[in-house]
């Protein structure tokens, strides 16, 4: 799940998983390491702590905290759509025309790897329950420049295979209709025209799935299947390890964090870095010539390299080719070796590829065990963006 949120929010969240943590870890002696905060991380860290103390109220709080979790609620009316920039796949949609229908807004942008791992679900459920009379929309809401444009995102959705209603949020008007602060967000809808539901991360959905059979049955569907869809996806949309120490990291200087390079980032202007010899792990760092923006780093002369030294299954990066639209070479390298059968969707065995276009690209996929690993990509042309790695 990514955050988007205020300061003050924030600081609430950090301060209560924080001390969820810290009470865990003292009870139970279990050694950590949560890369992002959340509010799924709190509940783990939570059932941790009671298995250890009272196994035997374990099941109870799980089963409490299901049925808590699938109360509907009257959260208020749906808000309008009318602050999208466009639609695709569909004309306009708005509050009065679907009235009388169940309605899922999924709120999510192309490049979020927690966004693509939920798709399968949201494009199993508009199958599966059109004709009981659901609608799934998607609210495309960027987090990057490269995302507001109109053409990205439907490049985006027509390799994705989206075929249900998007809406283009640009500008971030129906986000802040909803007062959303997460990718993915989903909110489930009543045939009123009433929130009735919502749930914020990935996971959880058998119980999503159950809030859309109630609310069905509650406007008038019958003969629903009542089984819960099974996904069985790949690439980039299969569901993430069990195993992942990294956290979400940021190039642009705006949000980085844990920068090794032995120079200082020089904001917004061209400077020649190193590498760091011996990173610790999640710390990284560029060689090469490089202008760090707050949103993405740019590559000013050919070749030069970013490291990572990382823990989990997957690893991924955002990025986006030369600003004149030309493509960008890479090779990709496993503690200085070529991957093998560690290589991504998009590298090949040999760590070969190509950025052709905006997105984020799977670059390693671990088939063996998980340890700490040195992964290195070295750009043989000019201009590539680099916006962020990801994990899973």
């Amino acid at each position: 799940m990514k955050h988007s949120l205020s300061v003050q929010v924030w600081i609430r969240c950090v301060l209560g998983v924080a001390a969820v943590l810290g009470v865990a870890v003292i009870a139970t002696g279990l050694k950590t390491s949560f890369p992002r905060f959340s509010f799924i991380d709190t509940v783990r860290a939570q059932e941790h702590l009671i298995g250890a103390l009272h196994p035997e109220k374990l099941a109870l709080l799980r089963a409490s905290a299901t049925e808590s979790q699938t109360t509907l609620a009257d959260e208020g009316p749906l808000p309008d759509f009318g602050g999208a920039v466009g639609w695709l796949n569909s004309a306009p949609l708005s509050r009065e025309s679907l009235r009388g229908k169940v309605v899922l807004v999924n709120f999510w942008t192309y490049s979020c790897i927690n966004s693509l791992r939920e798709l399968p679900y949201m494009k199993a459920w508009a199958a599966k329950y059109k004709d009981a009379g659901l609608v799934v929309i998607g609210v495309h809401a960027p987090e990057f420049g490269f995302e507001r444009e109109r053409a990205n995102v439907e490049n985006a959705v027509r390799e994705l295979s989206v075929a249900y209603p998007v809406a283009i949020d640009s500008n971030h008007r129906i986000w802040d209709a909803f007062n959303n602060e997460y990718w993915p967000a989903d909110y489930f809808i009543d045939g009123k025209g009433q929130i009735r539901y919502h749930h914020f991360g990935e996971g959880d959905y058998a119980e999503s799935e159950h809030v859309i059979q109630d609310l069905l049955k509650a406007n008038g569907a019958t003969g629903l299947d009542e089984s819960t869809v099974r996904i069985s996806a790949g690439g980039v949309e299969a569901p993430p390890s069990g195993d992942v120490q990294s956290p979400e990291t940021y190039v642009g200087y705006r949000q980085a964090q844990r920068f090794a390079s032995p120079e200082r980032v020089a904001q917004d202007s061209q400077k020649t870095y190193s590498p760091p010899a011996t990173p610790s792990l999640n710390q990284w760092g560029l060689g090469g010539s490089w202008n760090v923006g707050a949103e993405s780093g740019v590559l000013q002369s050919a070749p030069g390299k970013v490291a990572f030294r990382f823990h989990s299954r997957d690893l991924h990066m955002v990025l986006g080719p030369a600003k004149n639209g030309k493509p960008v070479r890479f090779k990709v390298k496993l503690d200085g070796m070529a991957p093998g059968d560690n290589c991504g969707v998009d590298s090949a065995p040999d760590g070969a590829g190509e950025i052709r276009e905006p997105r984020l690209y799977q670059l390693i996929r671990q088939k063996g065990r998980v340890e700490d690993r040195t992964f290195e990509i070295e750009f043989l042309d000019p201009g590539v963006q680099t916006f962020s790695f990801t994990f899973g």
